[in-house]
């Protein structure tokens, strides 16, 4: 049911008006003055309001901008006696759905009342959506309760209220994509454009044409003109994975875009203009790229005004059976399963396993688990060959003549020795300080 708000002081005429809305299936509002139509729009849902312009405590039209500014979903159409063209081109600057002159276009309100409701449905669709988005992809929807993840959390919010450019560092699948949405999502670009690129997936010829575009004849197979993801991210935010992968030559053009925001199509001669926010990724350490030249240095440095790294999942094993119970819920769900349990023998195969694939492989895994789970619980003898049979790997039953046992007895010292200073123990063994506490956790440093 639609609910239709009618202003008119007009007893008689907004009678009339009312039971032929009324007979439509709408549910009508009714009010005599500027004053309680918006009492009665603050206390109900409206969808569409047929207003008459002249009323006894204001203008209809400039009226319209307050409900607009108040109740941007909500459509209006415009009543006059006295059709004026200065008035109906005001109406629809102000943003009415139309302006009619009563009598002349009374055939015409039911007809337009349709399209309102259709154009207000669209709307809500759209609202809805960008919700769902903006909720799937905030902080808050980030799955983990590590010290590690909490870090790289709270480093992305607060570069995310700012324009800079942002790279994110870490192993494939650790999910630098999930928080390039939420950095894009909770930034003053949210609600526009966020391409996103793989540098990878292309030979150089076709990575320069989708992401700068070119023009029709180009090249062979360039049969129309093609807007690139810089062109589409105009407003928004550019996401440049695997950015590592980019061959030199187009490091460069990409480099004078950051500086000038201009750049120029394949097989184009004219300059276009590019508003876009950058956030790169890569599993490559670019520092090292750069300083063996196979990285320009003077674009790493423009990259590398934020860098976050997100550390690998073997380093955040408590992140590991939160991510579980959510990739469960969500296959059972998606597979019409009822509510799967998990074993406990099952999590701690998963907790002791290295995860070279990361997130990325535990979702994978578990998907294969709930398909080839026969009842209601996950066991061990679910997970691939190697995970059932492995050893523990667990840092707590270290080798003496493992590296992770030098790694960790040193660090022991060190904090022994800075007597549990943080910022000096990074500083003495020349890594972040993100680095140490992720360390401290895996080793289990007090």
């Amino acid at each position: 049911m639609r609910n239709i708000l009618i202003i008119d002081d007009e007893e008689k005429l907004r009678g009339l008006l009312a039971r032929i809305v009324k007979s439509e299936g709408f549910v009508v509002l009714e009010a005599a003055d500027l004053k309680s139509g918006f009492k009665k729009l603050e206390q109900n849902e409206i969808d569409v309001v047929l207003c008459d312009v002249k009323l006894p405590d204001g203008n209809g039209v400039e009226f319209l901008e307050k409900i607009k500014a108040s109740f941007p979903l909500t459509e209006v159409i415009l009543l006059t006696a006295y059709g004026k063209i200065s008035d109906g081109v005001q109406a629809m600057k102000n943003g009415a759905f139309d302006y009619i002159v009563k009598g002349d276009d009374n055939d015409k309100i039911i007809p337009l009342l349709y399209k309102a409701i259709e154009k207000v449905t669209l709307q809500q669709k759209i609202k809805q959506l960008e919700k769902r988005i903006s909720k799937k992809y905030s902080f808050d929807a980030i799955i983990g309760k590590s010290k590690g993840l909490e870090q790289v959390i709270e480093l992305s919010k607060k570069v995310a209220k700012t324009d800079s450019s942002v790279l994110l560092t870490g192993e494939t699948g650790t999910g630098k994509e999930v928080f390039a949405q939420a950095i894009h999502e909770n930034s003053t670009r949210a609600g526009k454009s966020f391409v996103a690129l793989n540098c990878s997936t292309f030979s150089k010829e076709l990575l320069e044409s989708e992401l700068f575009g070119h023009k029709q004849g180009s090249f062979t197979g360039a049969i129309k003109d093609k807007k690139g993801f810089i062109e589409e991210a105009n407003g928004g935010t550019l996401f440049l994975d695997e950015i590592g992968e980019m061959p030199i030559d187009l490091q460069a053009k990409l480099l004078r875009v950051l500086e000038t925001s201009e750049y120029i199509p394949v097989g184009d001669s004219t300059p276009k203009k590019s508003n876009f926010r950058l956030i790169a990724a890569t599993n490559r350490n670019l520092k090292t790229e750069s300083d063996e030249k196979r990285f320009r240095q003077d674009l790493y440095f423009r990259l590398n005004i934020f860098e976050i790294t997100i550390p690998p999942l073997r380093e955040r094993i408590k992140d590991i059976e939160p991510l579980t119970h959510y990739f469960v819920s969500q296959f059972a769900e998606k597979m019409n399963r009822q509510k799967l349990q998990i074993d406990k023998d099952f999590l701690q195969k998963l907790e002791v396993y290295q995860w070279p694939g990361n997130v990325r492989e535990l979702k994978n895994v578990i998907e294969r688990s709930v398909i080839l789970c026969n009842n209601d619980l996950l066991t061990p003898e679910l997970l691939p060959y190697e995970m059932q049979h492995q050893t523990d790997k667990n840092i707590k039953n270290l080798s003496a003549f493992s590296m992770q046992s030098i790694e960790k007895l040193h660090i022991q010292k060190v904090m022994n020795y800075t007597r549990g200073n943080k910022a000096e123990a990074a500083r003495l063994l020349e890594i972040g300080i993100a680095t140490l506490y992720r360390k401290l956790e895996e080793y289990n440093i007090q």
